[in-house]
């Protein structure tokens, strides 16, 4: 008998691995709840009939900067799916994410991406068309907290490199405009979902700024809500990267690495477009171009690179610093 339990006990440890391979957690930005619960099942799905073996992904959601130092904290994830790559550049920091990860995935390891857009109340009573009118004094936009949430900083940078073009790279004018944008501002969120509720539950505000794909589903959810594409915005991209260090521990890097890399399928790429991100795969791209309104996209490459940006805008005493009263 003393045998027959020794060798169950073998035959339980070496069956352990194994099990590990086929539960990931991946840690997520704050409003990419409904995209992950649509985009999971589909996963699990094509993993049973690839490899014959279950997978469960669990989520984990908050604004990205939190998330950030939470992993760094403590929390296992095996993947992240932000919406900021500074945020990722933390964890290469903390030993956590290779550095090299942008050239991990195609497309500097970015799936998807959106913009910031707009969110206005039935029939747009304040005429708000573009980002000139958000710091009218008769208009309160309502976005989440630049210093927590990914979201809300790409609302800060869209706002600045729409200042700097506007006012032929004039950054003392910029500044001045990021500063009445962000004076207007009535409540800071952590997070763009508590955000949202704000905007849509608590009738606060004369506009919401989030991302473009976040939008249509605030529109649908919440009736007298109306969709405002600005003429010009920023291209944000939503990093993934493996988080190794986790991973290797965790006996996940094959199903975490293949979970990544599934995004960039035609299979995934259709459901993030049903869920109104832009995607990178040219035939799925034009599959769904017209659902999504054309609009000139600025990137970070106007402010600099990502580098620059941190330093010079998110870094202690940077711009928004400067800039932020809140």
């Amino acid at each position: 008998m003393s045998s027959l339990r020794t060798a169950a006990a073998v035959v339980v440890l070496a069956a352990a691995p194994a099990l590990a391979q086929d539960k990931i957690l991946n840690v997520s930005y704050d409003i990419g709840r409904e995209l992950f619960e649509a985009l999971n099942p589909v996963f699990a799905k094509t993993w049973k009939e690839t490899t014959g073996r279950d997978v469960t992904v669990d989520q984990s959601h908050g604004g990205s900067s939190a998330q950030a130092r939470a992993i760094l904290e403590g929390l296992n994830a095996d993947v992240v799916t932000f919406n900021q790559e500074t945020d990722i550049d933390v964890l290469v920091d903390g030993g956590l994410v290779d550095a090299d990860w942008r050239n991990a995935f195609p497309n500097g390891a970015s799936p998807y991406y959106s913009l910031p857009a707009f969110v206005v109340r039935e029939g747009n009573p304040k005429g708000i068309k573009d980002w000139s009118d958000l710091v009218r004094d008769d208009v309160q936009p309502v976005f989440a907290n630049p210093r927590t949430s990914g979201n809300a900083r790409y609302t800060y940078l869209a706002a600045y490199a729409f200042a700097l073009e506007a006012n032929g790279g004039d950054e003392a004018k910029a500044n001045d405009f990021v500063k009445k944008l962000l004076s207007n501002v009535p409540v800071f969120d952590t997070g763009a979902r508590a955000s949202s509720q704000t905007f849509a539950e608590r009738n606060i505000g004369d506009v919401l700024i989030t991302f473009e794909a976040e939008t249509a589903g605030i529109v649908a959810q919440y009736p007298g809500l109306e969709r405002v594409t600005p003429g010009t915005s920023l291209f944000a991209a939503f990093p993934v990267a493996l988080v190794r260090e986790n991973a290797e521990k965790n006996g996940t890097v094959e199903v975490a690495t293949a979970y990544l890399n599934w995004l960039y399928t035609p299979e995934a790429q259709r459901v993030l477009a049903a869920q109104n991100f832009r995607v990178t795969d040219k035939d799925v791209a034009a599959e769904v171009a017209a659902q999504f309104p054309e609009v000139k996209l600025l990137t970070v490459d106007v402010l600099g690179g990502w580098a620059e940006i941190k330093a010079k805008h998110f870094d202690e005493g940077g711009i928004l610093d400067q800039v932020f009263e809140n």
